[in-house]
């Protein structure tokens, strides 16, 4: 296998779905950790679920003093790059759900063990990842070339975070810092401010990038990874830097493109769902 299929079997499956509801979820000790703030949201609808976690476990003092057996804190993304989330595996998920009273709660336990049994299946073949990645964004209504695109930009990612990790960059902030870097020269706007520009609020940014914005997202990072070998960019200024250059190649092309074509690159455009 290549090692852009080792990322995308690795990695492009970082999201899983519930009743419509986006849950984040990792790897940890070879099984799927999942956000369990974001467990609480999808059973409650509830508009604070980190208040609600705190409600549950006044009420539940057993669940309460065993806390720590059950949550660890993995590192996930989140809207200023990736930190320490409470995290749960399905053992301990079906515990929290004990407490939740919903009518959610049995088809989430189904959900879970079909979710756990397609891990057991992607081990023995690794190759069904990327696949279910794909199956997943075409049922939301993704376009097939989109789809593409988005499986090659989340390699293109992988092999730039896995440069930075080998050349001495600290993960969590550091991470963070350097991807905002390369999407202001790229686009003039930070991540956050980019999905403020297209309304999103929990979503992932590039889920929601249309075929030119993921082609120069790629670009930057791409050339980035590049400037960052060439130059052997150690440490975390030598690399901000290069992701500095990076950017500024992909920001140079857009620009030329919109002059050439008389059309802006950004654009408020998004894959929310459409209220009725």
């Amino acid at each position: 296998m290549s090692k852009e299929e080792t990322h995308l079997s690795i990695h492009s499956l970082k999201l899983a779905v519930f009743n419509k509801k986006t849950i984040r979820r990792t790897l940890h000790n070879n099984e799927w950790w999942f956000s369990v703030v974001d467990v609480v949201w999808a059973l409650t609808d509830s508009a604070n679920p980190t208040d609600y976690i705190k409600k549950m476990r006044s009420r539940d003092v057993i669940l309460s003093e065993g806390w720590g057996q059950i949550v660890t804190p993995l590192l996930m993304d989140t809207e200023g790059g990736k930190q320490k989330i409470n995290c749960a595996n399905t053992e301990g998920l079906f515990r929290i759900i004990q407490s939740i009273p919903s009518p959610k709660a049995e088809p989430f336990k189904r959900w879970l063990a079909k979710v756990g049994y397609e891990r057991v299946q992607e081990i023995e073949d690794p190759e069904l990842a990327s696949k279910r990645a794909r199956a997943l964004y075409k049922a939301k209504g993704y376009p097939d070339a989109w789809v593409e695109k988005r499986m090659r930009s989340i390699a293109i990612r992988e092999e730039l975070t896995d440069e930075w990790k080998n050349r001495g960059v600290g993960e969590d902030r550091e991470f963070a810092i350097l991807t905002a870097e390369i999407s202001k020269a790229a686009f003039g706007m930070t991540p956050s401010e980019y999905k403020e520009h297209k309304g999103l609020k929990r979503e992932n940014l590039r889920d929601h990038m249309n075929d030119l914005e993921l082609i120069f997202s790629m670009l930057g990072e791409a050339s980035t990874t590049e400037i960052a070998r060439n130059t052997d960019a150690q440490g975390f200024d030598d690399n901000k830097t290069a992701a500095r250059q990076g950017g500024q190649i992909a920001g140079n092309a857009r620009l030329e493109l919109e002059k050439k074509s008389g059309r802006a690159i950004i654009s408020r455009k998004n894959y929310l769902p459409k209220s009725s």
